[in-house]
């Protein structure tokens, strides 16, 4: 290019790029075809007059992120870099969750009815939103210590509801019951059925993950050796809102769902949005088989995670927009 034509091809690309014309109004400017002004600008980009670059926050990873959703069917997946001082196998679960905050933000609209399940980076997220429009907030499972309710999943939906202005409906009690009749009978309780009526209604939900495994599962931790044995037998390799998961996404073990406090897995899976906030190495085969089973359709996870995911040579992924049904193992 002369200098002629660079200061054209300078000009027309300002006009495209940061004034936002079109190409027939920049045609009719200059007096030139619409497919010159076409060629001028490819020949910018390919001169490298013209340099185009995708900006986002330096901790997310677009790329990663992208593929990710794409790979599993995901309508959303926001992968945070791997802080540089964590262990691989451990996740940041402050950061996913002020990540996850935002994203809650954005996707929540006014009238919605948010549904938060017990998870300690569901328990960060709610502590880091600073942003969200008027809904009805409902717990979707019971805590993990009773003793622990005030600093955990009840306050989190206390916290989430007075951000937004809306209506609180917490779960005080335990998520495991010693027995099938102990769980109905809580079940029945005034305040913790009001509070699964609003299970029907939940627009959108966030929820943990967790592999099989001390200190990395809920309920792992709160069963005997025997139990934790028997669900091990069974091939069980996730564990989500108490329901569990073999590696191919096949809920299993479900006498142990009527011994829970919990939303129950058909109606997680008839809810418009389900966020799993999960990472680490460690979590990351549990990760993929929950994505396995249809019942999430966002996710907000780690670098350390994500690689593995697209990586696996596991089976493959169910597009979680088919919301396959989940009741597929046996007990």
């Amino acid at each position: 290019m002369g200098p002629a034509e660079l200061m054209q091809a300078a000009a027309m690309a300002r006009r495209f790029y940061l004034e936002g014309k079109s190409k027939i109004q920049i045609a009719d400017e200059f007096g030139v075809s619409r497919f010159k002004v076409a060629r001028v600008l490819e020949t910018a980009l390919e001169r490298d007059l013209v340099r185009i670059e995708i900006r986002v926050p330096a901790e997310l990873d677009a790329e990663r992120s992208d593929t990710l959703r794409a790979r599993y069917g995901l309508r959303h997946a926001v992968v945070v870099e791997s802080p540089s001082d964590t262990p691989e196998d451990a996740a940041d679960p402050e950061n996913l969750g002020e990540v996850a905050a935002d994203l809650l933000g954005e996707l929540v609209t006014e009238g919605d009815v948010l549904g938060l399940a017990w998870g300690r980076s569901t328990i960060h997220m709610a502590t880091a939103l600073h942003r969200l429009p008027p809904c009805t907030v409902v717990q979707l499972t019971g805590v993990y210590d009773a003793g622990t309710a005030e600093r955990g999943s009840v306050e989190a939906v206390r916290r989430a509801a007075a951000v937004s202005g809306g209506e609180a409906h917490p779960i005080y009690a335990p998520m495991l019951l010693p027995d099938p009749a102990t769980a109905a009978a809580l079940r029945r309780q005034t305040g913790i059925a009001s509070a699964f009526e609003y299970f029907d209604k939940v627009t959108v939900a966030a929820v943990s993950i967790g592999s099989w495994e001390p200190g990395v599962s809920t309920v792992h931790d709160m069963l005997s050796e025997e139990e934790r044995a028997h669900y091990a037998s069974l091939g069980v390799a996730a564990e989500m809102s108490a329901h569990l998961f073999d590696a191919e996404g096949r809920r299993i073990g479900r006498d142990l769902g009527e011994r829970c406090i919990t939303v129950e897995a058909d109606r997680l899976r008839r809810v418009p949005e389900v966020i799993a906030i999960a990472g680490g190495r460690r979590k990351a085969a549990a990760i993929g088989a929950v994505l396995r089973s249809g019942l999430v359709t966002s996710l907000v996870t780690d670098t350390a995670a994500a690689d593995h995911l697209l990586h696996e040579t596991g089976p493959g992924p169910r597009p979680a927009l088919e919301r396959a049904d989940p009741d597929e193992g046996a007990r």
